[in-house]
């Protein structure tokens, strides 16, 4: 096979750098399975990863890119075959081996999901890991009793990939949503993804006391530090607050009082060693009885060349990225036509 092109990273004398290179099969970590890939998508894991400013990769160099979707080339073990239409999120792409954003990838068969005869290739990436990590809240909180009747589910980080994606799959399982955003102007764009109320954080009085007003069924908080905190106080009895991220601090300063007291539940959503059953069984919903419709235009913020992915990585970390970035690898169309 001929070399291809792969957005690859590496640990210099100055610090972590990416860089766009010509590589071949040859020079990526060991798989069974050779996909051609079609999409990938940018998550803030790879943004960290692209400029620098975090340490997510195990060893260098690698390909950077947690997601990938695409059609197999070459297949040395039995549960897939050239051909086959095929997606990975997690699973260790982009950290200890070589992920989505290159031409080519060569994988381990068990990271890699059939694509669900519903979606295309393009809708696999559009969701991709933030997808996949949004459903997993779901799934969890259901799995712990969640339930409409508890009330709203407050949705943190809201304009971003999980939190946008979270808005139209907790709507379509049910439940009602609430927004919390810190951007000025959004409210038009919450409502379109499935907000029934948005409120701007700046406008929230987090309080202080160790038990607030409980106002929220339920939560999925993307940001950590003091809202996780604020959220900790201000559950309804019997709730989860599923914690998904760290935008705005790793840090929770809180007491053990809404657990004790109102029951409230803290769940902890790791999307990257997902169990294998687990993992087709999400994939299935997101298919099937949470598919979310017109995910082009409703959450896909660009379609990008693999060269446009560092300038948009930039935009990720600055904050100033709505929806999500999906990145087209192959020249030409991979995903049949739609009737």
């Amino acid at each position: 096979m001929p070399h291809f092109k792969a957005l690859r990273v590496h640990q210099g004398l100055n610090g972590r750098f990416a860089s766009l290179e010509s590589v071949s099969l040859d020079e990526l970590t060991p798989g069974e399975v050779v996909v051609r890939v079609a999409y990938s998508g940018l998550n803030y894991k790879d943004a960290l990863a692209i400029t620098g400013k975090g340490s997510i990769m195990r060893a260098y160099p690698r390909t950077a890119g947690i997601d990938l979707a695409g059609v197999v080339e070459h297949s040395e073990h039995a549960a897939f075959k050239a051909g086959d239409r095929v997606l990975a999120t997690g699973a260790g792409l982009g950290e200890w081996l070589d992920g989505g954003l290159a031409e080519y990838a060569r994988l381990p068969a068990q990271a890699l999901v059939p694509l669900p005869p519903s979606l295309t290739l393009f809708d696999a990436m559009a969701l991709g890991t933030a997808g996949f990590t949004a459903a997993l809240a779901l799934t969890r909180m259901l799995e712990n009793h969640q339930s409409p009747e508890l009330g709203p589910i407050a949705v943190t980080g809201a304009t971003g990939g999980v939190g946008g994606i979270a808005l139209g799959l907790y709507r379509q399982a049910g439940f009602a949503t609430v927004a919390i955003t810190g951007k000025a102007g959004a409210e038009e764009y919450l409502h379109a993804l499935g907000a029934d109320r948005v409120i701007e954080r700046q406008h929230l009085d987090l309080g202080g006391k160790p038990l607030e007003q409980a106002v929220w069924g339920g939560a999925v908080d993307n940001l950590g530090g003091e809202m996780l905190t604020y959220l900790t106080r201000t559950v309804k009895p019997w709730g989860n607050i599923a914690c998904i991220g760290l935008a705005e601090s790793p840090l929770l300063n809180t007491t053990v009082m809404p657990l004790i007291l109102r029951g409230v539940s803290l769940l902890g959503i790791h999307s990257v060693e997902v169990p294998r059953q687990w993992r087709l069984k999400l994939w299935e919903r997101l298919a099937g009885e949470w598919k979310l419709t017109d995910l082009k235009g409703r959450i896909v913020r660009a379609v990008l060349g693999l060269e446009e992915v560092p300038l948009a990585c930039k935009e990720l970390i600055a904050g100033r990225a709505r929806g999500r970035y999906v990145v087209r690898l192959a020249a030409e169309e991979l995903d049949p036509p739609q009737r």
